[in-house]
C-alpha cells in the first residue's frame, strides 16, 4: 500500500494547527508506512531551570514519533493512543534542534509496539524509548482525503 501524499500533507497540516504541537513547536517532517520523523527547533520555552532541555520535551518527541510510526497501519476510521511509554535520557541538550525518528516494530489489529530515537543537531543520540499503542476504532481523523493511493 502506498500512502497518499495528499493525506500525509493533510495530517501534517492538522498536527501543525493542533494546540499542543503548536505550543511545543514540533512538526511531522516525514511520515511513511511504519516510520516517521518529528522535528523541533529548541527555544527558551523548552528549557528547565538548569539550562538544558526538559525531559518532558524529549518524552513528548518519543511519544509522538512512536504514535505516528504506527498510525499509517490503522484502518481509516481508527485512532490510536499510547498506553505505555518507556524511555531513557542519554545526553543533555542545551539548544539547537532535535529530530525524533519513530519506527513501528510490530503492528497488530488492537495493540502495536514502536520505538523512537531522538537526535541532536550533531546527530548524536540523546534519548530512546518504546511505546505500546492501542487502536481506537471509530476515533480516526476526519480528513476527507484517501489514506492510500489506489492499487494499480
Amino acid at each position: 500500500m502506498t500512502p497518499n501524499p495528499a493525506y500525509i500533507a493533510a495530517i501534517q497540516d492538522s498536527v501543525r494547527a493542533a494546540p499542543y504541537p503548536q505550543l511545543i513547536g514540533m512538526t511531522i517532517a516525514a511520515l511513511e508506512f511504519d516510520s516517521c520523523r518529528i522535528a523541533l527547533v529548541l527555544g527558551e520555552r523548552h528549557m528547565q531551570p538548569f539550562g538544558i532541555v526538559h525531559g518532558g520535551v524529549l518524552a513528548t518527541l518519543i511519544d509522538t514519533a512512536t504514535f505516528w510510526a504506527v498510525f499509517m497501519r490503522l484502518p481509516e476510521d481508527a485512532g490510536l493512543v499510547n498506553v505505555d511509554l518507556k524511555l531513557n535520557y542519554l545526553k543533555a541538550v542545551t539548544g539547537g534542534h532535535l529530530r525524533a525518528e519513530g519506527r513501528c516494530l510490530r503492528a497488530g489489529r488492537q495493540i502495536s509496539y514502536a520505538e523512537a530515537s531522538v537526535f541532536d543537531e550533531a546527530g548524536e543520540l540523546v534519548a530512546h524509548g518504546t511505546s505500546t499503542l492501542m487502536a481506537l476504532p471509530g476515533k480516526g481523523l476526519k480528513l476527507d482525503v484517501a489514506k492510500f493511493l489506489p492499487q494499480a
